[in-house]
């Protein structure tokens, strides 16, 4: 059963912020659950995502920044002549997955790491001091840059 949420009165009553409710609109559409991640917010401006990818070697994944969206894609390497495994019972799952992260603009990834099976990708956001607010005094004067650490 499914939720919905008329968003239309908040589509009114802004501007601009369209792809965020396309995006809400469209999230929750039984999506895969595979691979289990975290978001955690570090800073501010710094976040990290955490995927469990364990059984996968840091060249079986990759990890591509494009626009606004993350993509995070694993696929096993096929096993090489003579390491064929018996298993008697395969609990890890290992088969490939692509998970796609929605960024808000200016925020880039600043590194990943692999270790003990969960990738982190930690990402900055770094807002260009065009796009931070200005104070405009009235009267036609030149703007003032409003500095955040100083109030």
């Amino acid at each position: 059963m499914r939720n919905s949420f008329d968003w239309t009165p908040y589509r009114r009553s802004t501007v601009g912020f369209d792809r965020l409710f396309d995006f809400l609109e469209t999230s929750g559409s039984g999506a895969e659950n595979y691979p289990p991640f975290d978001i955690e917010k570090i800073a501010d401006d710094h976040f990290r995502i955490t995927v469990a990818v364990a059984g996968f070697k840091s060249d079986e994944i990759d990890i591509v920044a494009q626009q606004n969206m993350l993509t995070v894609s694993g696929r096993k390497a096929p096993a090489a002549e003579g390491e064929a495994r018996q298993l008697l019972y395969s609990g890890i799952a290992t088969r490939a997955f692509e998970r796609r992260f929605q960024l808000a603009d200016f925020v880039r990834v600043d590194q990943a790491d692999l270790a003990d099976g969960l990738l982190t990708i930690d990402l900055v956001r770094e807002v260009p001091e065009a796009m931070k607010p200005h104070k405009i005094a009235i009267g036609g004067g030149t703007p003032v840059i409003e500095d955040k650490q100083a109030a």
